[in-house]
């Protein structure tokens, strides 16, 4: 008897052990705080498997993904036909929810402000340096700004965070556009640079007279005031689930889904809005592994998608979310 049973638990043991995968992925900070909750979850759902993901930032799970170092990348920033055509791991884009980028500041005796779209380009120029410089008093009535210097911030590293950003000066400055243009890690005229969404946001958190972009939920996580921005409508709007779901609404959602959102149409939309993907190879040497990573795929569209709102982000509309679903099944 006690040989069969340990025999029994022998075999159930290497059958554990051969059943057990770990996936491996690295990129954007911008969807970090749901997909550290997804993955979490989807290992405690499924025994056996275990999600290692790595938050360095878009550039980085570009760079990882195309050599082959990680099962998936994750950028915030589509990648170029270019880039594509030279991986030599050919990718697909899933996108798992939509976002928004925040302008964050820490202006003492001062808790909310506006920013009109070439307020912001001219900050990050360097041309406005000073926050009770008129342009910046004139889009806020009433607010007592200082006379003290403003302190840019902003990322150190390639990220998807700033391309969404430059994304969006580019759109709305032409000096913006022929000068540093949108990238995931452009030529910065001025201030200094934070490693990754929290650093940025810890920067700002820590300097008067700072100014930086984030995702929203991290300004909400570090209680960092953050101001709102006028649309392309001419609306003063401050970042909401709403409002991203409102930019996306008027988005003509190509089949490999690599859009921009930022500064859509419509008197609703936030305009620093922007959807975020994981990058995953459409063939996979290790076929156990590649089926329990588009059974995790499955799983974050069909349930995760019902989390996201809690953690401030914008779930994939429906008929969308179908659609990815049905790239995700066809995957081999």
């Amino acid at each position: 008897m006690k040989k069969t049973l340990l025999a029994v638990c022998l075999f159930a043991l290497a059958l554990g052990a051969a059943q057990a995968q770990k996936i491996t992925g690295a990129g954007a900070t911008f969807p970090y705080p749901i997909y550290s909750k997804w993955f979490s979850e989807y290992s405690a759902a499924h025994p056996g498997v275990e999600v290692n993901y790595q938050s360095i930032g878009s550039g980085g799970g570009i760079t990882q993904v195309t050599k082959g170092l990680v099962d998936f990348g994750a950028s915030d920033m589509p990648m170029t036909d270019q880039a594509l055509s030279a991986s030599p791991i050919k990718l697909v884009h899933i996108p798992t929810v939509l976002g928004a980028v925040v302008p964050i500041f820490n202006v003492p005796g001062v808790d909310s402000m506006k920013f009109s779209p070439d307020v912001l380009a001219d900050i990050y120029l360097g041309k406005i340096q000073n926050w009770n410089d008129a342009r910046i008093a004139k889009d806020n009535a009433g607010a007592k700004l200082p006379d003290q210097k403003i302190i840019v911030v902003h990322r150190a590293e390639g990220s998807g965070t700033s391309f969404i950003w430059t994304d969006y000066l580019s759109k709305v400055s032409k000096d913006w556009a022929n000068g540093p243009s949108k990238g995931t890690a452009p030529g910065w005229p001025t201030g200094v640079g934070g490693k990754g969404n929290e650093g940025v946001a810890g920067l700002v958190r820590q300097l008067p007279g700072a100014i930086g972009y984030v995702e929203l939920i991290y300004a909400l996580q570090n209680k960092i005031n953050f101001g709102e921005v006028k649309n392309a409508s001419g609306k003063w709007l401050k970042a909401s689930i709403e409002g991203v779901t409102a930019a996306a609404a008027t988005a003509k959602i190509p089949n490999d889904y690599r859009v921009s959102i930022t500064n859509a149409p419509g008197d609703a939309s936030y305009p620093i809005s922007s959807f975020t993907y994981l990058l995953i190879p459409t063939k996979s040497t290790d076929p156990a592994k590649a089926k329990v990573l588009h059974d995790m795929l499955s799983w974050i569209i069909k349930s995760g998608e019902g989390e996201v709102t809690n953690l401030s982000y914008a779930p994939l509309p429906d008929a969308l979310a179908q659609k990815v679903l049905q790239t995700v099944y066809a995957l081999q």
